[in-house]
């Protein structure tokens, strides 16, 4: 499969469009909000295409990735929403909706497996086995050629994945569900950066 990755150093280009459905993904230096910082942003049409944003973590000045990812108009897909929206929301300082998330998807659609990662949603619905080995690897810095290629991996397949999910949960009639629950994902991420981390319905 040919890819057609691009890397933008601090903003969207201009000249770009995007569909009405885009993918998008970001890689951090680590997973606490408190410590670690938004590195990169990665979008999809969900045409073999990856625009690699590595954002400026002095100003993250991005007025056009900015005005894209708050259109309400266009469906942002996330795999991970909650981790995504995270860091999106305390760097860019936007508000994000209509959002969907595949590993939510997932989670209430294929009730037959307890794994929802990524690697194991392209194996299944994609049939390729892409290896997750770079996940941990250093995006602070300058990008390989192969972390480049990772990036694009993580949203090059969303749109596809998504469309399968979503035909399980009509046929199981459980989409009414996800709907319902996604609604939630902002009030989750605010509930995350108020340090309320745990199962606020737990007992």
């Amino acid at each position: 499969m040919n890819l057609d990755i691009k890397l933008h150093k601090g903003d969207l280009p201009d000249e770009i469009e995007f569909s009405d459905k885009i993918a998008v993904d970001c890689e951090f230096t680590g997973l606490d909000i408190q410590r670690d910082r938004l590195c990169l942003v990665q979008i999809s049409n969900g045409r073999n295409d990856a625009h690699i944003i590595q954002l400026d973590k002095d100003s993250y000045n991005a007025p056009n990735l900015k005005h894209l990812l708050s259109n309400k108009k266009i469906n942002k897909l996330f795999h991970f929403a909650r981790a995504d929206l995270l860091f999106l929301n305390k760097y860019l300082k936007i508000e994000i909706e209509n959002i969907n998330c595949t590993k939510i998807m997932s989670k209430i659609a294929r009730s037959y497996s307890d794994k929802h990662g990524l690697k194991d949603l392209i194996k299944e619905f994609i049939g390729i086995d892409i290896s997750k080995q770079l996940q941990s690897s250093d995006f602070g810095g300058e990008l390989s050629d192969k972390q480049l290629k990772y990036c694009a991996q993580d949203v090059i397949y969303l749109h596809e994945i998504y469309e399968s999910l979503k035909k399980i949960l009509e046929r199981e009639r459980r989409k009414y569900l996800y709907d319902k629950t996604i609604k939630f994902i902002n009030t989750r991420v605010e509930l995350d950066l108020a340090s309320f981390n745990e199962d606020i319905w737990s007992h």
